[in-house]
């Protein structure tokens, strides 16, 4: 799993075709629930896409340019563009399912 920053954010969705990022901040319970899952789905989906995650309190500049405002969100980019949002904690299946239509077959 990738960990993203100001530094190196752009650089890493114009890498990889596919990102799925988990926007997220340590002392969010759902966040912290959701966290065993995407590390599964990384693993799971390595080669495929890359999931990412991105801490919303020490990146608040990203946080707000893609208007996170609530935890856990997690958007999937597709060359390096945001394709879809989805909010809370959805759990393995909801994210693969929308994972899913992005993934080449």
């Amino acid at each position: 799993m990738k960990v993203l920053n100001d530094d190196n954010f752009d650089a890493v969705l114009n890498e990889n075709a596919v990102v799925l990022v988990d926007f997220y901040a340590d002392w969010c319970g759902p966040c912290r629930m959701m966290a065993p899952v995407i590390e599964e789905l990384a693993k799971e989906m390595e080669g495929k896409i890359l999931v990412a995650k991105l801490n919303v309190d020490e990146n608040p500049d990203i946080a707000a340019r893609f208007q996170i405002f609530s935890i856990p969100t997690f958007i999937i980019f597709k060359n390096g563009k945001p394709e879809q949002k989805i909010i809370g904690a959805v759990g393995k299946a909801g994210l693969l399912e929308k994972i899913s239509s992005y993934i080449e077959s």
